[in-house]
């Protein structure tokens, strides 16, 4: 086996593994039993999605692809602490 071929088998599972992932996170934000638990899956979800984003760069190796990784990074970081404001205060973000 050369290098190629375990790169190319190794990105590929990872994909799969990774969408796997994201189904799960999927799973837990609509049937959720708590508010809490779907704010951590959906910021599984964000991670989820960026890690696949990187995955895709590095089969691809355009290097537009990690960039569009930080930036879901940074506005999913925001997002969740947004959401974990709200929840535990109960009101609107000022």
């Amino acid at each position: 086996m050369s290098a190629q071929e375990i790169l190319t088998w190794s990105v590929a599972i990872a994909e799969i593994t990774v969408v796997m992932a994201m189904a799960c996170a999927a799973f837990r934000m609509l049937w959720g039993p708590r508010a809490q638990d779907r704010v951590v899956a959906l910021d599984a979800f964000y991670v989820s999605s960026m890690i696949l984003i990187i995955i895709y760069g590095i089969e691809t190796a355009d290097t537009g692809y990690f960039e569009a990784a930080l930036v879901i990074a940074l506005l999913g970081f925001v997002s969740t602490a947004a959401l974990a404001k709200f929840l535990m205060r109960g009101e609107p973000i000022e």
